[in-house]
């Protein structure tokens, strides 16, 4: 049985491996917003977003905008090297 390498030189994931590490970060996100007691709507309103914006990401249907994240973490309460250390756990969840 082979393992697939996800190292720096293999493939691009394919879509169904993409959407895991997509529903991986969201997951993520949602457990991080419940702890610190947040709704989707309080955390989008305070991050600038959409609740359905917001949504879309804790769902793995929405690829996280770089743009969003560092507001994302402001709202989180969360320090910016750790949504940077969830993003690249979860790098594979958006193409290059």
């Amino acid at each position: 049985m082979s393992m697939t390498n996800l190292g720096p030189n293999a493939a691009l994931p394919t879509d169904i491996v993409m959407d895991a590490w997509r529903h991986m970060f969201g997951g993520m996100i949602q457990d991080v917003r419940e702890s610190a007691g947040r709704s989707i709507e309080q955390a989008a309103q305070l991050a600038g977003m959409e609740p359905l914006e917001w949504a879309a990401v804790e769902d793995g249907n929405m690829a996280a905008d770089p743009a969003w994240l560092r507001p994302m973490a402001d709202t989180l309460e969360l320090p910016f090297d750790q949504m940077q250390a969830m993003v690249y756990l979860c790098q594979y969840a958006w193409p290059e």
